[in-house]
């Protein structure tokens, strides 16, 4: 299946300049023999209707059978006639015959007075056209004795007005040698244009490829959430009218997206300062209430709002962490530390749940953020613990592979239904009652910002977030410290 765009053209250009040249070669080739043969055929008819006019038709008729045999002097006339007309011609053969197909005199050919010539038969038609009148030629190559092939030319003989037999001459096909180098050139000629038109058909799809495969770079580019990289114009009017109109699209975007992060800051910001009086007052409450016994009803009705106001205070903090731009620190990092770390942050909520909470990591070196791999880790493991049932295992796995680090977080919960495995990282979608929807969103941004993805496996009992990472090549100075990546 042609997929690429070069592939197409070059098959475009190639198929049709090919065939073009094969159809080409084949028909110069017919149409030079053709005219080959006929210019032949032609010249042994032309020779045949000379030694036909110096042939008495009398003379000819008054042959008979056995005149070979006893050497008559007609015979011996018409065949020195004959054998003279073949030496100057170069022909095979020069014989005559009367109107019925009987052989009269033969030069070259060797068969007797009276015989029935076999070439008669095979050109009959044309025997009619000579036996009323006019000359003609066979049609048809024949293959001689010798293995080349050979075509005969025919003119009447006449005797008192009337055609009563034929001069028939025989002469080799010796054209070709001359047509077989014709053919080869024909071939070289086809081979060399289609070599030129190969050359044509690769530069005018690298032109257009090129071109389009960079429009390509950037669409996905901005499809994967790069809006900040302009679009190059290109230089062809079409090509470069859709790159103005994708740099066009990418602006816009990008001007929707900053006035969306912007605005979800705004919110967050304006929600966070009254957030914060209430938490502030809700403490102070809750410190007055503590010391009363009997306002135990009071005082837990204000742990319940601290808890809401924590729960709020969380949905900012997610929502600021979504919103603002993702600076990602070019650090070396250790990849256990990073594993572990995100392993720990889970720890209190696997305990509440007696769900236990398994770590194991390879050794490898990553360069990144690690509070942001750390938190958008540490919410994969989270997700895990509150997907799985109780006393159920979540397994963290670090390893290196071809180049990059894979961390999955496996838990044995009831799975993510196949129609929910792309909405889950779509913003704001939750299935959970206390949800923002950002974790996942977060994570996998977090994920594409260090060069890697974020990818879903699941099914019944058994669901699998992979965090796949580019890993430093080893060498000196690639590690560091545990727990202390160099700034």
């Amino acid at each position: 299946m042609l997929r690429s765009l070069r592939t197409r053209l070059l098959a475009a250009f190639l198929v049709p300049a090919l065939a073009l040249s094969a159809a080409s070669s084949a028909v110069g080739y017919a149409v030079s023999r053709r005219i080959l043969e006929d210019q032949l055929g032609g010249s042994l008819s032309a020779v045949a209707a000379s030694a036909a006019a110096q042939v008495s038709g009398e003379r000819l008729l008054s042959v008979e059978p056995g005149d070979d045999v006893n050497g008559t002097r007609t015979w011996r006339n018409l065949r020195a006639l004959l054998s003279e007309v073949r030496e100057a011609a170069g022909a095979r053969r020069a014989f005559a015959f009367d109107a019925q197909g009987r052989l009269r005199v033969d030069s070259g050919g060797g068969l007797p007075v009276g015989a029935e010539v076999p070439e008669l038969f095979r050109d009959r038609l044309e025997l009619q056209r000579v036996l009323a009148g006019g000359r003609a030629h066979s049609q048809v190559l024949f293959e001689g004795s010798d293995g080349r092939l050979y075509k005969t030319g025919y003119a009447p003989v006449r005797a008192g007005g009337e055609v009563v037999g034929a001069v028939g001459v025989e002469g080799s096909a010796g054209f070709f040698g001359p047509l077989q180098s014709l053919l080869r050139w024909f071939i070289a000629l086809g081979t060399a244009g289609l070599l030129a038109v190969a050359l044509v058909a690769l530069w005018t799809a690298r032109t257009l490829s090129a071109p389009l495969r960079r429009l390509m770079g950037a669409a996905l580019r901005i499809g994967q959430g790069d809006l900040q990289t302009p679009v190059p114009p290109e230089g062809t009017e079409e090509i470069g009218t859709l790159a103005k109109e994708l740099e066009a699209m990418r602006q816009a975007l990008e001007g929707r997206d900053r006035q969306l992060k912007m605005m979800l800051a705004g919110v967050a910001h304006e929600v966070r300062n009254p957030i914060g009086g209430i938490e502030l007052f809700a403490g102070l409450l809750s410190e007055e209430l503590a010391p009363r016994a009997d306002q135990a009803e009071a005082l837990g009705h204000v742990r319940r709002i601290q808890g809401e106001i924590e729960y709020l205070q969380r949905i900012v903090e997610e929502f600021l962490a979504f919103a603002r731009e993702q600076r990602v620190a070019q650090e070396l990092l250790e990849a256990e530390a990073v594993v572990e770390a995100a392993g720990r942050l889970a720890m209190p909520d696997a305990a509440a749940k007696e769900v236990r909470v398994t770590v194991e990591a390879a050794g490898a070196t990553l360069r990144g953020d690690q509070a942001l791999l750390t938190s958008a880790l540490g919410n994969l493991v989270k997700n895990a613990v509150q997907a799985s049932p109780a006393r159920a295992e979540v397994r963290v796995r670090g390893a290196l592979r071809e180049g990059r680090y894979r961390i999955e977080v496996e838990d044995e919960g009831a799975g993510v239904p196949p129609e929910l495995r792309e909405k889950i990282f779509e913003p704001f979608y939750t299935t959970r009652e206390k949800g923002t929807g950002l974790g996942l969103p977060l994570a996998r941004k977090i994920a594409v910002a260090h060069r890697g993805q974020l990818t879903l496996l699941s099914g019944p009992g058994r669901t699998v977030f992979t965090l796949d990472l580019p890993a430093e090549p080893p060498g000196p100075g690639s590690r560091a410290a545990p727990g202390h990546p160099p700034a």
